[in-house]
């Protein structure tokens, strides 16, 4: 009987579209699938033991979602940033976030604050237990909340927008300590900000919040480039 089961569980999750998107998701924002790589829908098929069908359905989602890119005679590749962009793509979420934070009415009401604490301990509960996908679900869950309470649902779907194009940046900083515990401080500050009428404070603060893992894919970038060059010199 357990045979069947786990059988007939298999059978599920291979048939399941969205755990196909979360799991090809998953493996370019965590690393797995290294920026500038290549996607055959064969590999994918083998990886996640599905159909084609949903490979490319998959890969069309991520494109969407900008951690994929298509060229006709190419295929698609994991979607790989270069500094200029990676400075343009941050400028405009940079932008996005202050105004979001300073339209959010302070002190806020006790229901935000509370809604924001109960993901905050659900963000530190995922952190505890080193759970990537949880760390990333809660992180993006607290930050749409909060940006939600700007009361302008246009500005915080483009916010989400940008929140989905930096993916590939800032989830891999959620698996460094430091990062993650610098991320956590800021989360509570946040809170406490919230409580008071300082909204420069608190929309300074959320931009500073998105510079250590900006910092770091550039310092990756440049990393790579010379590890590159040092080759070439060879």
């Amino acid at each position: 009987m357990s045979d069947i089961r786990t059988a007939d569980a298999m059978a599920i999750r291979r048939d399941d579209p969205d755990d196909v998107v979360a799991r090809l998701e998953e493996d370019i924002i965590f690393g797995r699938l290294p920026p500038g790589g290549r996607l055959t829908e064969d590999a994918l098929m083998s990886r996640y033991g599905t159909s084609r069908h949903f490979v490319r359905q998959a890969l069309v989602d991520a494109e969407r979602r900008g951690i994929v890119r298509r060229e006709k005679n190419v295929g698609a590749t994991v979607r790989f940033y270069s500094a200029d962009e990676v400075r343009q793509i941050y400028e405009v979420r940079e932008m996005l976030t202050r105004q979001a934070a300073l339209m959010i009415p302070l002190p806020a009401p006790q229901s935000l604050i509370d809604e924001l604490s109960a993901l905050q301990r659900e963000y530190c509960a995922k952190a505890d237990i080193r759970d990537l996908r949880g760390i990333h679900e809660a992180n993006d869950a607290f930050h749409v909340a909060l940006f939600a309470a700007c009361g302008n649902p246009y500005l915080v779907r483009s916010l989400q927008d940008y929140m989905s194009l930096t993916l590939p940046m800032r989830a891999k900083n959620l698996a460094d300590p430091e990062g993650l515990a610098q991320s956590r401080r800021q989360h509570e500050l946040m809170i406490e900000l919230l409580k008071g009428r300082d909204s420069w404070a608190l929309a300074q603060l959320c931009v500073d919040h998105m510079q250590f893992s900006k910092e770091d894919y550039l310092g990756r970038i440049a990393g790579e480039a010379a590890e590159r060059q040092g080759h070439l010199d060879k």
